[in-house]
């Protein structure tokens, strides 16, 4: 399920303090000034306006240079909800916490600007206001903080699309129903619906909740059914009914457990003999941790920063005989250099991977093949970050471990690998043409390379053996972002391919999302 945090606007309007409040209340300052004359008398009134304008220009520009020469000290005497019919006050209150802390008007807009901005990311409110008003007048220097919130008048709310995966060069149509704030928890219900082209389909519940027993992450759960058809490219199918609990979810860290049975099937019948070996039933029980750090200014078009994600999974946490019990580490690397012409940048990003049974007799045994290393797709190594995957020039699952299918078959099952790696450059720069400069489609010239090695070759390996397999790639194309993917338009040249590889030379048009 989505994360209702993402696409947000970092600099969400905020209501600032009335310049006479903030100077009366906060320095305790109190001026009063008595006016006398008729009631009737037009003249002493306006004189009364005039004169008032005046004072609350010089007491702003007071506030203003008092609050550029040093902190301003002031205190919250309350926090004060309003608007929330449904939603409960503490939902509201845990998301401003840090108000309440400020010591400083300058603490307290920053905090008031976060705050809002965590309220936003609830994606329960149409609308977000908060205002700073004046604190009691027998408690000079302190102010209310005033959060006023509308609570979205459609809760119910839908969508369905068209989709291409370009690593599995399928599409595919997707369908979701959300419902917000059912119990005034800030939680959010989604059910979806995706039926691919190539006879993949996933059907899903999820429910997310922003704060659960007093934990300060998130807690979202997913109930699904899905079928993977992986025919083509390894001659099975991967039917899955399972749980996913998402128990850790803040800027760097997520972590998440899994529960599903798996069912692996070959309708064709044609599978080779490793495929064969593991057809049937086998419970899927792992816990996922992620590390993520992104610095990067862009993920479709970086042109400054760095990247680094650590990806850690435990299988068979579960005392089931059919559990499959496996270790799979993965790691990416990705560094941004601009060059200051042109809007050049050189991209080179690192990539590896290994996974490997264990338990009793693990040396013997194989590991699962949907989680095994499969390298190749046309895809952009640019835009996705999390493992080892995309490689310029080769189809998909098209590259490394192969088996011939069934006796009179002279097509092949690629089984994946237990350790692979990758790593690729890419060098953008802007086009010397104004109107594709303004739309941001650039050019770019890039190189790739990677391999990877099966469980049983692992314990012959030697460096290289390894370097000496390795497959690469060239090419030049134009690129052309969108806010949601990047379309290019490549010629790609092999320099190196092994025996069964499925790879070529030749223009290729490619659309990646940013992961």
């Amino acid at each position: 399920m989505a994360n209702p945090t993402e696409n947000l606007d970092a600099n969400p309007p905020i209501r600032k303090p009335e310049a006479e409040e903030e100077v009366e209340e906060l320095n305790g300052d109190e001026e009063e000034e008595d006016y006398e004359g008729e009631d009737d008398d037009t003249g002493s009134k306006s004189q009364t306006r005039e004169g008032g304008s005046s004072v609350d220009r010089i007491k702003a520009e007071s506030l203003f240079r008092r609050m550029r020469a040093a902190p301003v000290p002031v205190r919250v005497h309350d926090v004060i909800v309003s608007g929330n019919e449904k939603t409960k006050d503490h939902i509201i209150e845990a998301e401003v916490d840090a108000v309440r802390e400020a010591t400083t008007l300058q603490e307290l807009l920053e905090a008031a600007r976060v705050a809002n901005s965590n309220l936003r990311a609830l994606d329960i409110f149409d609308s977000v206001n908060i205002t700073l008003d004046s604190g009691p007048p027998e408690l000079p220097g302190t102010t209310n903080v005033v959060i006023e919130v509308v609570e979205s008048k459609s809760p119910l709310t839908g969508q369905i699309g068209a989709y291409t995966r370009a690593e599995a060069r399928s599409s595919s149509v997707e369908a979701s129903l959300k419902y917000k704030n059912i119990f005034g928890y800030g939680d959010i219900w989604d059910g979806s619906i995706v039926y691919g082209c190539d006879n993949s389909a996933e059907v899903g519940l999820g429910m997310y909740l922003p704060r659960f027993r007093g934990l300060s992450t998130p807690f979202t759960s997913r109930l699904f059914l899905s079928t993977q058809d992986w025919l083509k490219f390894s001659s099975y199918k991967e039917r899955s009914l399972g749980l996913s609990l998402g128990l850790l979810s803040s800027k760097y860290h997520e972590l998440v457990y899994t529960i599903a049975w798996r069912n692996l099937i070959d309708p064709s019948q044609a599978a080779s003999a490793s495929i064969r070996r593991q057809l049937g039933h086998s419970l899927l029980s792992a816990l996922k941790y992620t590390f993520k750090f992104d610095q990067r200014n862009s993920n479709l078009r970086p042109t400054n920063g760095y990247a680094f994600i650590s990806t850690s999974q435990i299988g068979g946490l579960a005392p089931d005989s059919r559990s499959l019990r496996f270790l799979k580490q993965e790691i990416d690397l990705r560094y941004a250099v601009p060059f200051g012409f042109y809007n050049a940048a050189l991209n080179f990003g690192v990539s590896g991977g290994v996974a490997f049974p264990w338990g009793s007799r693990y040396q013997n045994r194989p590991s699962s093949v949907p989680e095994r290393f499969f390298l190749g797709g046309n895809s952009s190594p640019v835009c996705s970050l999390g493992g080892p995957s995309a490689l310029w020039g080769f189809k998909t699952r098209g590259v490394g471990p192969s088996e011939p299918k069934r006796k009179g078959d002279s097509e092949r099952d690629f089984v994946g690998g237990d350790a692979a790696m990758t790593a690729f450059a890419d060098l953008s720069f802007d086009l010397p043409v104004r109107w594709l400069k303004e739309r941001g489609i650039h050019g770019h010239v890039f190189a790739c390379a990677g391999n990877m090695a099966k469980l049983s070759d692992i314990q012959n390996f030697t460096a290289p053996k390894f370097l000496e397999t390795f497959r690469t790639s060239v090419g030049a194309g134009i690129v052309l972002p969108t806010s949601l993917f990047r379309m290019e338009l490549n010629y790609c040249h092999i320099l190196k391919k092994q025996e069964h590889d499925q790879a070529r030379s030749g223009v290729f048009v490619t659309f990646s999302a940013s992961s």
